[in-house]
């Protein structure tokens, strides 16, 4: 049955070029979407730049631009970036559109007329020296749940708890490092209560991935608080109707976006909007997101198209971050790569080959390892796919006169390959990517063995046995034909070189088990080349290079060096001691805690660190490290957390555990 599909990609912020770490996300949906495409189905790609926002106005203002000029600069590299990673977009629309916000005032009018909208005095906090309110993210403090210094005001990337900025511990000003003070103001509210059991009937209907079930569970159990939706002036987005100083919070407008975009899709193509996006139709609605934003996607979202009338999401695919070469990006190791500089180095092509090699359906974080990077394309790409065209297209144009064989001369290792269609179709649209690759690959070797029993190159040296050499290499072409149009979603700029050279097309699914016989092929170019060592070496270099700020050029977001000063006396109200890991293992539902188990010289405490990114349970047991034995226990899920560990975390890894020396006596205080 012919499905009708709507993919959305999460809004890239229109304040800065894209980078690897975003393309891992475009390249998923790329391939997803490329894929039901060739099945036959009628998708719509649409997407938009998140383009509102308090970081925009500054950063517009820094440079001397109005941010509508920064966004519209921008947008045109980020159109320019996705042109040339091949990402197959129907529409690609901005937050700041007109058509958004005819569609943010539709929805936001559907809310208040339901009675979800509330209004509220609140205290927030100001920033005194710039004269103006501060969003969750231009303020750092201390995590009200787990103490984890150096957090934002809305969640803690130690613990994931999310709060309200005024719940911060000796809250800071990343604009100016000032301490803020608080501040009356009237903001209106959306109240999520009324929405609650509709949420937990759609988050277990098969929406969502199992783990972010989970976690909306936990939230469920905490209670959904009500969401504030108003940003005061001076803010850059939409005014809320009715008020003069009142502003839509970028997170109501951006996902809005989704669907603004597609409405322009219908206007150009005279789709029936309401046809798609209404309760009761059979349409489909896909979105692809990463684990940071699972709060706004999974709660407000599908709240709000309740609200307004809109039908929920048919899912939700969720991604894990990217990591390079075992670490977080980072700029002074040349690992924060802008798309523009990967291009500029290495083909599109093969960072869409790794990642679908490494995407699994689950919220693993994927590493782009550069030894293993260049090892699978040379070996996968170069070695095994293109290998088989290469060896096999030479003799077609000696013997055949440029012409397939009109029949095959193993037609059951044809029908082989044939009937692992559907398993890979499978694998495909549950975007286990990494298990389509491994089966792809296992017969990419098939192919290749069947080369090297039959050697045409020997068959070449003996006399009358040109139709059996062109009938060999037909076999073989049409098996890399199989392969090319399993990959196309995956690798489409050598997709389309193969087309031409088998001149064929290779986007149709449907089209696998008919072989191409008969049938004249092109002179063979080479699809794709080995990765040299002195390539990744020139793109991380240039990483470096291109990543280095002018010495005239302030950082947008300076982040706070130094917490107040705190007297002698508040220090040693901390209780320090060296304790002794007598058992560490990982905690189910949590992606970034360990449970520990101290030993603190005869007495046994249980803690819970976010360290697990970087150890391994078993390496840690007999450990000797330091904690803080005073903190006041903290009751989580998974059990209670009897105090804290002590870590540290850079650019060039962690976080790093901090142990005595050996020696030390359990128990014993850190002075």
């Amino acid at each position: 049955m012919k499905r009708r599909i709507l993919v959305t990609a999460a809004l890239p912020y229109a304040n800065g070029p894209i980078h690897i770490g975003h393309m891992l996300e475009y390249a998923q949906t790329d391939i997803w979407a490329r894929f039901q495409r060739a099945r036959g189905h009628d998708v719509v790609f649409a997407w938009a730049d998140d383009a509102h926002g308090t970081p925009i106005m500054l950063n517009a203002q820094k440079r001397g631009m109005t941010p509508e000029q920064l966004i519209e600069h921008f947008g045109a590299e980020h159109r320019r970036d996705f042109r040339d990673f091949a990402i197959s977009y129907d529409n690609f629309s901005s937050t700041h559109a007109e058509s958004n916000r005819e569609l943010v005032e539709e929805v936001w009018g559907k809310l208040v007329e339901r009675g979800s909208v509330v209004t509220r005095t609140i205290e927030q906090l100001f920033d005194e020296e710039k004269g103006m309110f501060l969003p969750d993210r231009f303020i750092r403090g201390t995590c009200p749940k787990c103490g984890a210094e150096n957090q934002y005001g809305d969640s803690c990337e130690v613990c994931s708890a999310t709060y309200e900025p005024t719940d911060l511990i000796d809250p800071r000003s990343v604009i100016s490092g000032a301490v803020p003070v608080m501040k009356s103001t009237e903001h209106y509210f959306v109240s999520l209560k009324p929405f609650e059991q509709g949420l937990k009937e759609w988050l277990r209907a098969g929406a969502l991935q199992t783990e972010v079930a989970n976690k909306l569970e936990e939230w469920f159990e905490e209670g959904l608080r009500d969401w504030d939706v108003t940003r005061d002036e001076p803010y850059f987005g939409f005014r809320i109707p009715g008020t003069e100083n009142k502003y839509f919070y970028v997170w109501l407008d951006a996902p809005i976006g989704y669907l603004a975009s597609f409405r322009e899709v219908c206007n150009r193509r005279g789709l029936d909007f309401d046809a798609w996006v209404r309760p009761g139709s059979d349409a489909e609605m896909h979105h692809f997101i990463g684990k940071d934003i699972i709060y706004f996607h999974c709660l407000f979202w599908p709240a709000m198209l309740e609200g307004a009338g809109f039908k929920r999401p048919t899912r939700v695919q969720t991604h894990g971050f990217l990591t390079v070469n075992g670490t977080k990006m980072s700029k002074s190791r040349g690992t924060f790569i802008m798309a523009r500089t990967w291009l500029d180095h290495l083909p599109a092509d093969y960072l869409r080959y790794y990642f679908a090699a490494k995407l699994g359906p689950g919220l693993v974080d994927i590493d782009l390892n550069f030894d293993d990077f260049t090892s699978r394309v040379n070996s996968d790409l170069v070695g095994k796919l293109v290998n088989i065209a290469s060896r096999a297209s030479g003799f077609i144009h000696k013997f055949g006169h440029g012409k397939l064989a009109a029949g095959l001369p193993d037609a059951d290792l044809y029908a082989a390959f044939v009937a692992e269609h559907e398993s890979i179709a499978a694998d495909f649209e549950a975007c286990n990517y990494a298990s389509a690759i491994r089966r792809i690959m296992a017969l990419a070797d098939r192919a290749n063995q069947y080369v090297d029993e039959h050697k045409p190159w020997q068959m070449a040296r003996q006399v009358d046995r040109e139709a059996e050499i062109v009938g060999v290499c037909t076999q073989a072409l049409n098996l890399f034909r199989i392969l090319m149009i399993w990959l196309q979603p995956v690798i489409p700029g050598i997709a389309a070189r193969a087309g031409d050279f088998l001149d064929c097309s290779l986007n149709d699914w449907q089209q696998v088990d008919q072989p191409l016989l008969d049938h004249p092929i092109e002179k063979f170019a080479p699809l794709a080349r080995r990765v040299e060592a002195k390539q990744v070496e020139a793109l991380m270099e240039d990483a470096r290079e291109s990543l280095a700020p002018a010495a005239s050029e302030a950082p947008e977001a300076p982040e706070l060096e130094l917490e107040p000063e705190i007297t002698i006396d508040d220090f040693m109200k901390i209780d320090l001691r060296v304790a002794r890991i007598v058992e560490a293992g990982q905690v189910e539902g949590a992606d970034k805690l360990l449970r520990l188990v101290l030993d603190l010289g005869g007495e046994s405490r249980q803690v819970f660190a976010g360290i697990r990114s970087a150890y391994d349970p078993k390496d840690l047991e007999g450990r000797l490290t330091v904690m803080v034995a005073n903190l006041k226990p903290r009751k989580m899920r998974f059990g209670l957390s009897e105090g804290m560990v002590l870590a540290a975390a850079g650019d060039s890894g962690g976080p790093f555990l901090l142990s005595p020396d050996d020696g030390a006596v359990p128990g014993t205080r850190v002075k």
